[in-house]
């Protein structure tokens, strides 16, 4: 994602950019990976969108669940664990940077610390149900970031 920023977001001059990644990240998918360096990454991507003059927003790590057979492999790459400490990291960086905070984790989570069952058929994915969840909060933090942009 980092590689791409440039031409997929950046050269596009949009005011606000929403990123939600990191679970792919964590599931090792292109190899394994310390949360220091997805850490980095994201950090490299705030400092591009701020030398262009466009506002991040950083979205929470979405929870996965184990409750569906198809889960179960997306479910065992991803700690739950390791997205709590990643997302309590992007908070953090996020207050201390003055970006917005996207949480869709408190929103989606269950009483167990997984991703509530009807939210995600395969564990990790949102369904029709999740995006309806995610869709007014991220306009929000749209909003938000816009209005950031908008201060002289």
């Amino acid at each position: 994602m980092l590689v791409r920023f440039r031409q997929d977001a950046i050269d596009l001059q949009p005011k606000v950019i929403v990123i939600l990644a990191g679970t792919n990240d964590i599931a090792g998918n292109t190899g394994p990976i310390r949360l220091e360096d997805i850490e980095a990454n994201y950090a490299s991507m705030a400092e591009l969108a701020r030398a262009h003059q466009t506002h991040l927003v950083f979205s929470s790590v979405l929870p996965v669940h184990n409750y569906t057979p198809q889960s179960q492999d997306l479910f065992a790459q991803r700690s739950p664990e390791k997205i709590l400490e990643l997302n309590r990291w992007l908070k953090a960086y996020c207050e201390a940077n003055g970006l917005v905070y996207l949480d869709y984790f408190s929103a989606m989570v269950d009483d167990k610390g997984l991703l509530k069952r009807d939210l995600a058929d395969d564990g990790l994915h949102p369904n029709a149900a999740g995006y309806r969840l995610m869709a007014p909060r991220a306009q929000a933090a749209i909003d938000k970031a816009a209005a950031q942009s908008a201060k002289p």
